[in-house]
């Protein structure tokens, strides 16, 4: 997929950012073209190669409809978990690097679970707080709205996932 100036993009593990200009760059005697991206979170310009931008997760922002999906992939009460630390971990970075909206809701809800259960490791923390950051920046812009009313609203759909699957486990042991 080709992108054009002004685009609103994701570059996963970054977050939003728009296109500010394509340029052609002379790297070790090729020209290459590289689209100049402007990060919204911290305001940094990063350089892609536009032959790459597939490789490396490149994508447009998700529109209304997949955001609304996203608000009940986030209540789904249904989700895998690692029990072992290196395999969870393996697993939440593989889906964090994907860049995809519901590979990071996957990390929050899992995450979200262990929490309850236990106390996250540093690393564990830092991705949960990195994955809930980059769904609730690129849903603040798809909606139009304030990151605080958004955290809001993501907070809320997992606290209902979570509900949900404890009320499950305790119909399960009834039965």
């Amino acid at each position: 997929m080709r992108f054009g100036v002004g685009d609103k993009v994701v570059y996963p593990n970054h977050g939003v950012g728009i296109i500010e200009d394509i340029r052609q760059r002379d790297i070790a005697g090729l020209d290459q073209d590289f689209y100049h991206l402007r990060i919204l979170a911290n305001e940094t310009m990063v350089m892609v190669p536009v032959g790459n931008s597939k490789s490396v997760g490149l994508r447009k922002i998700f529109g209304k409809p997949d955001v609304r999906k996203l608000f009940g992939h986030l209540r789904d009460s249904e989700f895998e978990t690692h029990s072992n630390w290196k395999g969870r971990y393996k697993e939440n970075a593989e889906k964090m690097r994907s860049g995809h909206l519901f590979d990071m809701a996957d990390v929050l809800k899992n995450l979200m679970h262990l929490s309850q259960r236990k106390a996250l490791s540093y690393r564990e923390k830092r991705m949960y707080e990195k994955a809930k950051y980059l769904i609730i920046s690129e849903v603040a812009m798809v909606e139009g709205k304030a990151e605080h009313e958004v955290q809001g609203q993501i907070e809320s759909a997992l606290v209902d996932c979570i509900e949900a699957r404890k009320a499950g486990k305790k119909a399960a042991k009834v039965s």
